[in-house]
């Protein structure tokens, strides 16, 4: 059976509460007992040595009015220390009590405390309770007279005891009304934070993400259940990116798989007769490359997703763009687009990996051929500022709107303007472009006017083979 936190907790608080009354029950009585008989013992054997040394030769002595003053000495002493002084002659006859007892004391024997000061009983049958007695020599001349006792009511040490061991009752009930503070501040500030937290991971393992944790502190639970709705935000962020990926590719394979399904059959079928069949199996082939070049890209992402392994080397940039404006010869001379080149030296090595920066200098390229208008110009330049080499490709064409210019870089995304004008775009050319740029730990921008044209800008470090 599984136990809950806080069950457990309160299990814990109940034993340590039932073993702190059972250990203050059972070893602080009989430690308070012993404290409080050797205290009172010590005390009153204090004051029957200075009884024995002040009015012990008086009290031996036969001058009665001496004896009766020193009685009333004593008897201020008995009501301080709320005892019985006595005085006893080493034959057991008392010859003075405050509580006014007379006779002889049978059977006394004064070492019967042994090698302590005091001893209790009923100070052989005199008393008809249990007392508490210290006895102290009275010694005159160097000759042993007889002896000072004190004697103390058993019941008033132990009403003593029972007063400071209740005192320990009342401590130990502070101490666990405090530690029942600590239970509640415990429960406040650990269990119920977790419980939520742990609420909310339940609701995220069955899929519901909107639900946030919101906790304003700074401590470690603070940042845990801020990692929690950081977490649920970017999972349900890739959950909606997931949606509109299938949604996305999806869209893309099936139209020129039906373009293609549709000619086809219209050919088989002899819809379309013989003498147009070439016109419709060059669509036909412009659809199976469409298809082709989307797969391809599909394939560099997932392989880039896995990491981009890099050939880092040092190349001339400058002639890197040189070779690739030749592969759009044809489609430039059909639109009649011309490319300006502006170099500021004749060579600009980088270090990079070559064949991926070739891509992302291809994917520019064709992207700016795309959104050009005909008989328009392609802006390439390069040039150096501090350790790195910038290049930029700028066109004249449609621009991109202010409100997808951070989009662009999504997978799958055309923004509404070129919708109408790229027919065979997969909208995954500047997400390559990104993440080969990421793999260089270097930067790429955009700067685009909505009508004017488009320029994207990236660096690279500066080889050092020129140096």
């Amino acid at each position: 059976m599984r136990k809950h936190m806080f069950v457990k907790s309160i299990i814990e608080y109940l034993v340590f509460g039932v073993i702190s009354f059972l250990a203050i029950s059972v070893l602080i009585p009989r430690m308070t007992y012993r404290y409080t008989l050797d205290n009172e013992a010590a005390a009153m054997y204090r004051q029957a040595t200075y009884i024995a040394s002040m009015y012990g030769s008086i009290a031996v002595s036969d001058n009665d009015s001496a004896r009766q003053s020193a009685v009333a000495q004593l008897t201020v002493i008995d009501r301080y220390l709320q005892c019985d002084v006595m005085v006893i002659r080493t034959d057991g006859l008392i010859l003075l009590d405050t509580y006014g007892y007379k006779g002889v004391v049978n059977d006394f024997d004064p070492a019967i405390s042994g090698n302590r000061y005091y001893f209790t009983g009923d100070f052989f049958g005199t008393f008809d309770h249990e007392a508490l007695s210290v006895i102290a020599p009275i010694n005159i001349n160097y000759t042993l007279r007889g002896y000072v006792l004190i004697h103390k009511n058993m019941n008033i040490i132990d009403q003593n005891a029972d007063t400071i061991f209740n005192y320990n009752y009342l401590t130990m009930i502070i101490m666990l009304l405090f530690s029942s503070v600590f239970i509640l501040t415990y429960i406040r500030d650990i269990y119920l934070p977790v419980r939520k937290l742990t609420q909310l991971t339940k609701g995220y393992a069955s899929g519901d993400l909107t639900a946030r944790a919101h906790f304003k502190r700074r401590d470690e639970l603070g940042q845990l259940a801020n990692s929690l709705d950081y977490m649920a935000g970017e999972i349900e962020k890739l959950n909606n990116y997931q949606n509109k990926f299938v949604a996305n590719i999806s869209h893309d394979l099936r139209s020129p798989l039906t373009s293609i399904k549709g000619y086809v059959e219209a050919m088989l079928d002899g819809t379309i007769p013989q003498e147009m069949q070439e016109k419709y199996l060059n669509i036909v082939l412009f659809e199976t490359e469409r298809l082709n070049k989307l797969t391809s890209n599909l394939l560099t992402l997932n392989n880039m997703n896995q990491g981009i392994m890099l050939d880092i080397s040092d190349f001339d940039i400058n002639d890197v763009i040189k070779k690739t404006i030749l592969t759009f010869e044809g489609t430039c001379q059909q639109k009649k687009i011309q490319f300006n080149l502006t170099f500021v030296d004749k060579t600009a090595y980088v270090n990079a990996d070559y064949s991926k920066i070739q891509q992302v200098i291809y994917n520019l390229i064709d992207n700016a051929i795309k959104f050009s208008s005909n008989n328009s110009f392609i802006n390439i330049s390069t040039y150096e500022k501090g350790e790195k080499v910038f290049i930029s490709i700028k066109d004249f064409g449609i621009g991109i709107p202010k409100d997808s210019i951070e989009k662009i870089w999504d997978r799958f995304y055309k923004t509404d303007l070129s919708r109408g004008k790229d027919k065979k775009g997969t909208g995954l050319g500047l997400s390559i472009v990104k993440e080969i740029i990421n793999a260089h730990k270097t930067t790429i921008d955009v700067i685009s006017t909505e009508g004017t044209g488009t320029e994207f800008i990236f660096s690279l470090p500066k080889s050092k083979i020129e140096e």
